[in-house]
């Protein structure tokens, strides 16, 4: 069966297979193209940012991506909420405390070796970041007024 215009972002891999198959084979799906952001000329999947993101330590599995498109060139923002139990530990939630700034800047190196970008991370209170039933509202973008 052949599959087109799926949205589904991959490629075509004609290595043969270790099963001894000798036909092109689909690739890993990376994402889908109605999701994919371009960031300062990377293409950058939520899927892909989850899954690092949730490599990450003492990081809740809920973010919020900010996109601003206000400017020539636009940025990336990142929320993300410690787990609770992190922010029992540090005696209640301040961003500003050392643990926070720590969180933050290692959310940052992971996500800019996972995905070849630099995003600005935001460390919000746990339980903030809005919830949902059903898809989850993940990307928030700002545009400049036409």
């Amino acid at each position: 069966m052949l599959r087109y215009r799926t949205g589904d972002v991959t490629s075509l891999d004609p290595a043969p297979c270790p099963c001894g198959r000798t036909t092109v084979r689909i690739a890993r799906i990376k994402g889908r193209s109605d999701d994919m952001l371009v960031i300062k000329g990377v293409n950058v999947y939520p899927s892909q940012l989850e899954a690092a993101l949730l490599a990450v330590e003492d990081v809740a599995p809920h973010y919020q991506l900010l996109v601003d498109r206000t400017h020539e060139f636009p940025t990336l923002e990142v929320q993300v909420e410690p787990t609770e139990g992190v922010a029992r530990r540090w005696g209640g939630f301040d961003a500003t405390r050392p643990e926070a700034m720590a969180l933050s800047a290692r959310v940052s190196e992971r996500l800019r070796g996972y995905l070849g970008v630099n995003p600005r991370i935001e460390i919000v209170p746990p339980k903030t970041i809005p919830r949902s039933e059903g898809k989850a509202v993940r990307v928030i973008e700002r545009r400049a007024p036409r």
